[in-house]
């Protein structure tokens, strides 16, 4: 005791504080701090709430591979680098922030919530007021009760009954082979390469239902990855109901730029939605809904899908299980965002220029809208017209979006403004 008494004499303030805060299980979230009589002032270390991360609904949440980024200050949120260090508001949907593997060298980032935090919260009170009957109660202990869940806990591998009723629109027509790359693919497990979940603890699997019922926005991003050349961001990783991509300016920053800058931007989006309708996979991606905020462009000029909320998936290899429009089977985990959902049509009636039309009229026809001379600018504007139709005929929709693809090629310029493709243009008929 007297040898403790005398380790403890020693310590300085900071450290006695330190050891003080182990013992009480909070060190987590203190910030440290130093009375001015004690010696010269520390740093304050960035004080978090386990609310703000959304750690205290985990494991109803998204889940935690890079917490310790965080809290190793790896991760930090642009207002941290002012002079306040303050944490934003909680209530925002995304927040612009810097990512560093050394410390010394930073990239911008995004991080972003599922839904708003009012959202979460409403979807919180309703799983306890129909579960449980009460106001307040433990989230991941009423869906763990589920008989959804329960099923999800004995199963083997993910299969489309399990999914039956999840309204985000990647799982409104899943197929087996969908399925089996989400299990393969889930970043917030190691990875074992298998479409079984033998590798999945309990408590991934209920990260793995929440995250697909709520917005499968970040499975999207893991499972098709721009490393492999698909037309999406960069996911870090999550944690709590936080999750990390890399940054990018939206479409709607470019809305009014110049003519060479709106026909390369346009011709992107012209390639990237003919690379969702035909590729090596044999996967059909399609919009329910586009904004200005679907599309983002990196800082090299490249554009890329920057919200995959609103992608539906159809198989075209193996269809699906449910394209005979089956009564679909509803539960808790069908109305985790809002109380009532659209319908969706069936799978077998999405026409493959759905996400075109959708395009035209909401985003090129802003992009492109008096950008050019006239002569040229008459010829864009009656091709989005037509292909901004959605009641013609699919050849009629597609013809004028080729058509418009070869009245924007010769207005695209090749020099270093456009670096992700510079200088390859030069020696490249492709651009």
């Amino acid at each position: 005791m007297l040898e403790m008494r005398s380790c403890v004499h020693h310590l300085s303030p900071q450290m006695l504080l330190s050891v003080l805060c182990w013992s009480l299980n909070c060190c987590l979230f203190l910030e440290a701090t130093v009375s001015p009589s004690s010696g010269p002032r520390v740093k304050p270390s960035y004080s978090f709430g386990r609310t703000f991360l959304g750690l205290d609904k985990c494991n109803a949440c998204i889940g935690t591979s890079i917490c310790k980024k965080f809290f190793k200050e790896e991760i930090r949120f642009d207002s941290w680098l002012s002079s306040h260090l303050k944490l934003p508001p909680n209530y925002l949907s995304s927040y612009s922030g810097n990512y560093s593997d050394d410390t010394k060298s930073w990239r911008p980032v995004e991080i972003s919530r599922l839904t708003t935090k009012y959202q979460h919260d409403q979807s919180d009170k309703r799983i306890c007021t129909s579960l449980i009957h009460t106001k307040s109660c433990s989230i991941e202990r009423a869906l763990w009760k589920t008989e959804r869940f329960q099923k999800w806990l004995k199963a083997k591998r993910l299969t489309p009954d399990l999914v039956q009723g999840l309204h985000t629109p990647m799982l409104h027509c899943p197929s087996q082979r969908l399925l089996d790359r989400i299990v393969r693919r889930y970043a917030e497990v190691p990875d074992a390469g298998s479409v079984y979940m033998d590798h999945f603890t309990d408590r991934d699997k209920l990260r793995l239902l929440y995250t697909l019922s709520v917005n499968a926005h970040p499975i999207m991003l893991q499972i098709f990855p721009g490393a492999e050349g698909w037309p999406f961001p960069k996911y870090l990783g999550s944690c709590g109901r936080l999750i990390v991509t890399i940054s990018t300016r939206p479409l709607k920053a470019f809305y009014g730029a110049s003519s060479d800058v709106a026909a390369d931007l346009a011709l992107q989006v012209l390639a990237v939605l003919e690379s969702m309708t035909n590729n090596d996979l044999n996967y059909f991606f399609y919009f329910t809904r586009v904004d200005a905020g679907t599309f983002g462009v990196f800082s090299d000029g490249h554009l890329f899908i920057r919200d995959a909320s609103t992608l539906g998936v159809i198989d075209k290899q193996e269809g699906s299980q449910w394209m005979n429009g089956q009564q679909e089977e509803k539960d808790i985990f069908s109305c985790l965002v809002t109380d009532t959902q659209s319908m969706q049509p069936p799978c077998n009636s999405i026409k493959p220029t759905q996400s075109l039309s959708m395009v035209c009229a909401e985003l090129l026809s802003k992009l492109l809208k008096g950008t050019f001379l006239p002569p040229v600018q008459k010829k864009i504007d009656h091709a989005l017209n037509i292909c901004a139709d959605s009641s013609l005929s699919t050849q009629e929709i597609a013809m004028a979006a080729q058509e418009l693809d070869e009245i924007l090629k010769p207005l695209r310029t090749c020099d270093s403004h456009f670096a992700y493709r510079f200088p390859d243009c030069k020696y490249s008929v492709r651009f």
